[in-house]
């Protein structure tokens, strides 16, 4: 029984780790299921996804559809075509999808199409903001998926909602959480640490990519001024997303505080995260990081597709108003931050419950 699981950007690697994983010990004990990794090339560059494979152990992949950059509609095109090229070669049982990219959507379309069923790991969640294309991804991709496995009560929620029965909905957690608990005692300062003069909770980790953040240089100009304010002067790590270079590049006379570095491998940009006073960023997976590490998280979007992290965890949506930042930064200063708890689940098992369902589900 063969299973495709489909990585395409630097977030899916993080959570196939776990699932692949699991495959192996359970064929080593004589499980049924075997697997073939279909890397859909979405993310190319070898600091967003070779790295990744090398340092969390993920074997190479199987198969590489290579389609490298372009717009979301160019990439969907190609990764549906070449995935459907490869199940017309050479069939599988199932389609293994995991988060929002547009490798997940694109995957699934093409598997359904052939009629394969579609499994999605991280089913459910929503932000509600159609202006991000991770949400039309999460749409399409669940409106299609005959399972899901979730991360939280709010995805659950989310999918009976849109009719989903129990019976399809299959609450695990989060994989991400399992890669992090597995590699926490692996994490290592990256090569500027001692450069820096960096120590533990003396710095802040930003990572800002949404285009509401990056696109536009003078609204970046804002952020970037109310950030050198509000910290105070501590150093601020800065790994530069490919689409924020471009507006940077617009920017003089940066902050001085505001460091500049390339984008990291887990071990290392993780290792920031766990020492950092605080993390500014507008990403949604390093948030789930953050409430596991107990680290501050002030999150710039208006909305969250991860509401456990702010409601249970360390996590605050700030918004994407500059003004809002100051705020924000005082009450951190000030030790008036939440302390948080970890979602349910979120144990570091849940490639293990992923593999017994799918066990129960293909072989019955």
């Amino acid at each position: 029984m063969l299973i495709d699981i489909i990585a395409g950007a630097r977030p899916n690697f993080m959570k196939i780790a776990p699932i692949i994983r699991a495959l192996q010990e359970r064929e080593a004990a004589g499980g049924p299921l075997r697997y073939r990794l279909v890397h859909t090339g979405q993310h190319y560059d070898p600091k967003l996804s070779g790295a990744f494979f090398e340092q969390l152990g993920i074997p190479q992949p199987d198969v590489n559809l290579e389609v490298g950059s372009g717009t979301q509609a160019e990439q969907t095109a190609a990764i549906m075509t070449r995935y459907e090229a490869l199940l017309l070669e050479a069939r599988s049982s199932l389609c293994l999808v995991v988060g929002d990219v547009t490798s997940t959507m694109a995957c699934a379309i093409s598997a359904q199409k052939l009629c394969i069923p579609v499994a999605h790991v991280e089913g459910g969640i929503r932000s509600g903001d159609w202006s991000m294309p991770e949400e039309i991804n999460r749409m399409v991709t669940d409106a299609i998926s005959n399972w899901f496995f979730t991360t939280s009560e709010y995805a659950n929620a989310n999918l009976r909602k849109a009719g989903v029965e129990d019976a399809r909905i299959h609450f695990v957690g989060n994989t991400m959480i399992d890669t992090l608990l597995a590699n926490l005692d692996r994490l290592r300062p990256p090569a500027f640490w001692d450069d820096l003069s960096l120590k533990p909770g003396g710095y802040f980790v930003m990572t800002l990519h949404r285009p509401a953040n990056v696109d536009h240089a003078p609204k970046l100009r804002a952020l970037l001024a109310a950030i050198e304010t509000g910290t105070r002067g501590l150093p601020v790590l800065f790994p530069v997303h490919p689409r924020t270079a471009k507006s940077l590049a617009e920017l003089a006379d940066l902050p001085t505080s505001l460091h500049l570095v390339e984008p990291q491998p887990y071990l290392e940009f993780n290792y920031l995260v766990r020492h950092a006073k605080a993390v500014i960023t507008d990403s949604g997976g390093i948030t789930e990081e953050t409430t596991v590490l107990g680290v501050p998280c002030m999150t710039l979007r208006d909305s969250t597709e991860r509401p456990e992290t702010v409601s249970q965890g360390t996590n605050a949506l700030i918004g994407t108003d500059p003004a809002k930042l100051a705020p924000a930064l005082e009450r951190l200063f000030a030790g008036d931050w939440q302390t948080g708890t970890v979602p349910e689940r979120w144990d570091g098992h849940t490639g293990e419950r992923i593999v017994t369902a799918l066990e129960s589900l293909l072989m019955s």
